[in-house]
């Protein structure tokens, strides 16, 4: 994040910085949990008054209202929001096709139970996020298809949409051309395919374990869902898996999902409209047979546009501002040096293998976890102190780097105020089992188990010396 480089003086000094976050987390608390909305207001208004509390500590209130703009100003705010607002469009377009339905009528006719249908939309999600190295297209992905479909069939709402968090947080994780793996490899100074080759024990691991929670958490929380045979649906939804291969095959190609959901999207509506899934237009039409890319209604001053294409632009609203008003909040933190005070305090508590080892997960996991996002984490950790400490203690730079990469993809996919959790919360927020916060959290399983894996390796040296041999090689050279 480029903010402005003048320190944020503060009354009280540096800690003071964390202010604004301390002031959302116990607001969001109260509304979202204590009085169970999640409405706009009860994400918004915290995320506003936690920057408003967090004025009257700034020494420069110039400083202060110039951090906020360059915050919210900054790439790392834009780029996602960009990206959510033609994922939001390219997933209502699948949503009000009909495909999920057609999934979900497929599966029944193959006898997919509810379970089984949950891990194949984990594994599904994970090889996506894999190939794409986006979360959070993983995620518009799965929630706009997958999520209704696997609800149809009887599965548990809270439970699917973990999955589908944990199949985005795997190839976070996991792929190449993720910021997270690039991040955490260059801080280290290490190539990005030995990082991935020496990651996959760690990732297929919570895989696993994750696919294992699947299969006991199903069964038990299952719904009656529709039986063999028992869901209807319009044969022609099917032909919009053709937008959805398409926008797979050119994230995979491109690594870029914005590219990928403007084709997907574009070949959605002409799939859609030549099919007879949607109208292209509609005019002051009543009770519609279908729905239409673009409609007008209405009159006078309140006359209106919407469609298909409006409603996904509109269904990121929320997720949205509350995401620009959160980048604030983290510009404030770190211009106020509030993240230096908290890693040289955790700094200072390690003076062994082990001690290093937890040191750099506990860091890597109260940032991501602060800011909601992994990668500005690993670059506040990674070479400043992560790698210093490694060396120090003899660890493999790549163990370092995969250490990172694992911690930071755990709490920032699961807790109920990341952008993972309240993005997916506006997908299911207007689907027919929409979910709160704390319904989810619980569900991420790949969050909990790549935790334990990791925590689990560090106790027990596992990594510690990951291909020593070719950095012994190349210093050697």
């Amino acid at each position: 994040m480029e903010i402005n480089q003048k320190k944020l003086e503060f009354y009280g000094g540096e800690w003071i910085s964390f202010i604004p976050f301390l002031v959302f987390l116990v607001l969001i608390i109260t509304t979202t949990f204590k009085f169970g909305s999640i409405s706009d207001g009860a994400l918004w208004i915290p995320a506003f008054m936690a920057i408003i509390v967090g004025f009257f500590f700034a020494k420069n209130k110039k400083d202060y209202s110039n951090t906020i703009i360059e915050g919210m100003a900054s790439k790392e705010a834009l780029i996602p929001v960009v990206c959510w607002l033609f994922a939001g469009v390219f997933s209502r377009i699948l949503r009000d096709s009909g495909l999920a339905l057609g999934i979900a009528g497929i599966a029944a006719n193959m006898g997919v139970g509810s379970t089984a249908f949950t891990i194949i939309s984990f594994i599904a999600c994970a090889i996506f996020a894999s190939a794409t190295g986006t979360g959070f297209g993983t995620i518009a992905t799965g929630m706009g298809v997958l999520y209704p479909a696997a609800v149809a069939l009887g599965a548990y709402p809270p439970l699917v949409a973990g999955a589908i968090i944990s199949g985005g947080a795997f190839g976070d994780n996991l792929a190449p051309v993720s910021d997270t793996t690039i991040c955490s490899a260059t801080s280290q100074g290490v190539d990005v395919p030995g990082v991935v080759r020496s990651r996959l024990k760690y990732a297929i691991t919570a895989g696993i374990i994750t696919i294992v929670c699947i299969l006991i958490f199903g069964p038990a929380n299952a719904t009656s869902g529709s039986s063999v045979g028992a869901i209807e649906y319009n044969p022609n939804t099917l032909f919009m898996f053709i937008p959805v291969i398409v926008t797979i095959i050119v994230a995979v190609k491109t690594g870029d999902i914005i590219i990928a959901t403007i084709i997907g999207s574009v070949v959605g509506v002409i799939t859609g409209v030549t099919v007879g899934l949607f109208d292209f237009v509609q005019i002051d039409v009543i009770n519609a047979a279908k729905p239409a890319i673009f409609s007008v209604y209405g009159e006078g001053l309140d006359r209106t546009i919407g469609g298909v294409i409006q409603t996904g632009l509109s269904s990121m609203i929320q997720v949205i501002l509350l995401a620009l008003l959160l980048f604030g909040s983290i510009a404030i933190m770190r211009n106020g040096q509030g993240d230096v005070k908290l890693l040289n305090a955790l700094n200072k508590v390690t003076d062994t293998r082990v001690g290093a080892e937890i040191t750099i997960s506990v860091m890597i996991i109260t940032l991501s976890a602060l800011m909601g996002l992994n990668a500005p984490a690993i670059l506040a950790v990674g070479a400043s102190f992560a790698k210093p400490l490694g060396q120090k203690h003899g660890i493999s730079p790549y163990r370092v780097a995969n250490l990172m990469d694992a911690q930071s993809n755990t709490f920032v996919y699961s807790l109920p105020w990341t952008p993972a959790i309240i993005y997916t919360l506006g997908f299911a927020a207007d689907s027919s089992a929409p979910l709160g916060a704390l319904d989810i959290a619980p569900f991420v399983f790949y969050a909990y188990a790549m935790l334990v894996v990791m925590f689990a390796t560090i106790f027990l040296g596992i990594g510690q010396n990951d291909n020593m041999d070719k950095i012994k090689k190349v210093k050697n050279v």
